[in-house]
Order: structure tokens, then C-alpha cells, then sequence
């Protein structure tokens, strides 16, 4: 028989507060005064219950790229984050553009535990942006994939971004884009603009992205399918996104949780922990992502998790790697940048970080609601603590962090996947095979 817990008194959506009680992976009475035989009861005083945090943009690196990242060190990174939920993106290798890579894949976070593992397929055979991937293949799988996108390569070719579009609609996918025009992006470094001058570094100008989501907007009205846009970072990318809603197009965008607190000055020291794609932009737009996030214009937080051996940062600016990793520190840069500056409330993190993105992904069993009879999926946040953001916080095999010795509030103290804890008391339990 499985553990019961009794989480006493935690802060549930609204502000109330309630005992919640789980047994046999489900949430089977939420109220006051539970009690319940033989559950392990967990003060929850002042703990804030959140349903378990959904990724929609993670890189596991697996099959492949195991030196940086597996499904099970990734897993644990996320649990450990507050997420129950990852869907993986397909820059594996082999790329994820079959049943049987991304039915791998799924094979391996169900192994692993810490979280549901949901696949992403690539668009188009290796990312290669030449002729479609086995979509219709894919989604039929056991894998059930619904998201497909080449992030880290743009699908550039507009025809073909058109087939992908018509062709997920089919199954109500989404094609998720990764909005960066190559040409316009040749040999860029960082964000174009003042900082990228004095430093002599080659620019990655906002027209680069926003001419794209532009075009792909246009192309998912005119087919009238599902489109949204990975890693949205500059304010002209809100425009053109609230415009595209006001007009009924069916558009959803994402936004880093470090597009929304860090700024291209930080280029300046050349530490490569901070050279990342899209690159971090100008204090003006990480205002007006924090805007558009708050009005409802972004729809979701995504990690955008891209961790990288040693080696891929300890180099030379021009020759690092670009990426972050981002899972175990989501949650409390999020809670610094928009919920402690007033701009979102508790209950929009749960929507912003669970409900929205597993509704897009369409991911059964995640981000519902904290009531009787759901799955026992979520998480107990410690919003009062703060600390400084340590190797220690890390549970992957990447430290490209770029919040290391930065103090963040908050803190993870439990995570339920299934009914089990994942992270317990702050830490992180094995899991039983």
C-alpha cells in the first residue's frame, strides 16, 4: 500500500488555507481538520500549495548528449524544481523525429519517476528544415506527441512551416516555434543594441525574432491551426503577439525566467553562463515581457533547461555554448521578478507554470486543480525563505547556471509525483523501480 500524507494547513489558491490528504496517487479529501490513520502528516503552515509546476521547454540531452544531461539527471533537476511534468525537446541524437526515438524517450522518464517525461517531435527529419518529420507517426505512438518544434533551429521555410501547421491540425497539435530569422543572425554573440557596440560582439537584433513570429501568426490564421512561439524575449515579440489575439488567432507564446530578471549588461563581464538564445535583452523589453506576462499576453513560464558540460562554458565568449540550465531555480526567479514586485498572485503561478502549459501540450493527469478525486501531482513552496543559489541547489549534471551566487527567494520543501514524494523535507529521495 502506498504512503498516505496529510499536508496540514497549507495556502491554497485564493488565499484560504486547508488540510489536503493524499492516498493511493490521488488528492482524496482537501478541507479543514483532516485526519486521516497512519499518514504522515506534514506541517504545511505558511507552505504555499501549488499543483505540480508543467514544463513545456526542457532539454534532457537524451539519447546522445549524456554528458550533459540524461532523462533521469534532468528529471531529478526538475522535481527538485517543483515540477511534475517535462516535456523534452527533440535536439537529441538521434533527433526526435520518429515513434522510436520519442517512445524511448517516454520509456525512460517512466523509469526514472521523478516526472511525467512528455516528448516534443521535431518538424521536420534531423531539424534540418528540409521536408516534414513523421508527425501523424509520432502522434499516434505511445508517446501520444502533441507539440512538435526544431527549437534551436527556426523553421525557416515558410512553405514548410505551412505543411506543419496543416498537418498538426489534423490531431489538434501545436507547432512550437523557435522565432529566430538565420540570416539576420549570422555570427550574433548577444542582443544588438548599445551594450553589443562597446563591446565590439555581433548583434542579435529584435527584428530577427519578430518578423518571424509576424509571419508565423499570419500562416497560423490562414490555415487556422494551433501556433506557439518557444522563448518569446523582446518587447516588439509582445506586440505583435497581443495583436495576433485581439485579431482571434490562435497563438500562445512562452517567456524564460530569465528573460524576465536579466539584461544584456551582464554580457559585459563576458561570463558565458549568460550567453544564451534569444539572448538577453535590454531592460525595456524585460519590463514588457513582465507586461505581457501579467496581462495575459504570454501565456506561459517556460524553463527553456539547455544544460552543458564544463568545457561548453569555460571558454572564450565567441566559442561557449549557448544556454542555461533552469529548472531548480524557476520557480524563485519567477517569485522575484512577478509575484514579489506585486505584478502576479499565487494563483497565477499556478496557472502561468502548471495549468496553461499542460493545456497546451495537452498533457491528461497535470496542472489540474487541488481538489478531491485529481491526481496527486503538486508542490509545497516556501515563499519566505531566501538564499543564496548554490552548486548544492543544482541536481543535473550541468552547473551553467546563471544565478550562482545570487540570492533568490523561496524554496521547494515537497514535491508529489503519483502520490510519492519526489522531494521530501527539501531533499531528494531515491525512487523505488
Amino acid at each position: 500500500m502506498s504512503e498516505k500524507f496529510l499536508l496540514r494547513g497549507a495556502q491554497i489558491e485564493g488565499g484560504a488555507t486547508a488540510d489536503i490528504l493524499l492516498a493511493d496517487g490521488r488528492i482524496s479529501a482537501v478541507g479543514k481538520s483532516l485526519s486521516a490513520q497512519g499518514a504522515t502528516v506534514v506541517d504545511a503552515d505558511g507552505l504555499i500549495a501549488l499543483p505540480g509546476l508543467v514544463d513545456l521547454h526542457t532539454h534532457l540531452r537524451e539519447p546522445g548528449f549524456e554528458a550533459s544531461e540524461t532523462i533521469l539527471s534532468g528529471s531529478r533537476a526538475g522535481a527538485a524544481g517543483g515540477y511534475t511534468a517535462l516535456f523534452a525537446m527533440p535536439n537529441t541524437s538521434p533527433v526526435a523525429d520518429t515513434a522510436g526515438v520519442v517512445e524511448q524517450e517516454l520509456a525512460l522518464g517512466e523509469a526514472a519517476g521523478y516526472v511525467t517525461v512528455q516528448p516534443i517531435g521535431a518538424v521536420t527529419v534531423g531539424q534540418k528544415g528540409e521536408r516534414l518529420a513523421e508527425l501523424g507517426a509520432m502522434a499516434t505512438s505511445r508517446a501520444r506527441v502533441r507539440v512538435f518544434s526544431d527549437d534551436g533551429f527556426c523553421v525557416w521555410d515558410p512553405l514548410i512551416m505551412r505543411r506543419a501547421l496543416e498537418y498538426v491540425k489534423a490531431f489538434d497539435g501545436v507547432v512550437a516555434q523557435h522565432a529566430q530569422d538565420p540570416r539576420l543572425t549570422e555570427g550574433a554573440q548577444m542582443n544588438e543594441g548599445a551594450v553589443s557596440a562597446e563591446l565590439g560582439l555581433t548583434g542579435w537584433p529584435a527584428v530577427a525574432e519578430e518578423s518571424i513570429i509576424a509571419r508565423d501568426v499570419l500562416l497560423a490564421e490562414h490555415v487556422g491551426s494551433r501556433l506557439h512561439v518557444c522563448h518569446l524575449s523582446t518587447a516588439g515579440s509582445v506586440d505583435i503577439i497581443r495583436w495576433a489575439k485581439k485579431r482571434g488567432i490562435s497563438v500562445t507564446a512562452e517567456v524564460t525566467p530569465h528573460h524576465l530578471l536579466l539584461t544584456d549588461e551582464l554580457v559585459r563581464g563576458y561570463d558565458a553562463r549568460f550567453k544564451v538564445n534569444p539572448p538577453l535583452r535590454r531592460d525595456e523589453d524585460v519590463q514588457a515581457v513582465r507586461e505581457g506576462l501579467a496581462d495575459g499576453t504570454i501565456d506561459i513560464v517556460a524553463t527553456d533547461h539547455a544544460p552543458h558540460p564544463a568545457e561548453a562554458k569555460a571558454c572564450e565568449w565567441p566559442a561557449a555554448a549557448n544556454g542555461m540550465v533552469g529548472l531548480e531555480s524557476a520557480v524563485r526567479v519567477v517569485q522575484q521578478a512577478m509575484v514579489d514586485t506585486g505584478m502576479l498572485t499565487w494563483a497565477d503561478i499556478a496557472r502561468v507554470m502548471s495549468r496553461t502549459p499542460a493545456k497546451i501540450g495537452q498533457l491528461s493527469g497535470q496542472g489540474m486543480p487541488l481538489a478531491a478525486g485529481e491526481p496527486a501531482e503538486l508542490t509545497l513552496y516556501d515563499p519566505a525563505q531566501n538564499a543564496e543559489f548554490t552548486r548544492g541547489d543544482l541536481k543535473g549534471r550541468s552547473t551553467n547556471s546563471p544565478y550562482l551566487g545570487r540570492t533568490l527567494p523561496g524554496r521547494v520543501l515537497w514535491t508529489f509525483h503519483q502520490g510519492r514524494p519526489t522531494v521530501r523535507e527539501g531533499g531528494l529521495p531515491e525512487m523505488a523501480s
